[in-house]
């Protein structure tokens, strides 16, 4: 079950930045992390640290909240 919500966060993180025409690298850098970290975020490789998520929502110009209201 951890990974199934991993995967849907990671999508929705991939959707919403696509839907605002950014590269991972422009995201990455107004995130603060590298590149491979969002990447490994979007796939669901990788579990982001509380920071990463206020600093994606904040890029993305949205509230934590809103980033983890999806359906499996």
């Amino acid at each position: 079950m951890k990974k199934e919500k991993l995967l849907a966060l990671g999508h929705k993180i991939r959707l919403e930045r696509l839907k605002r025409q950014m590269s991972q690298e422009e995201f990455a850098e107004k995130v603060g992390i590298s590149r491979r970290a969002i990447s490994c975020i979007e796939c669901g490789i990788n579990d982001p640290k509380y920071t990463s998520l206020l600093g994606i929502a904040e890029a993305l110009e949205m509230e934590v909240y809103e980033l983890l209201n999806f359906k499996l």
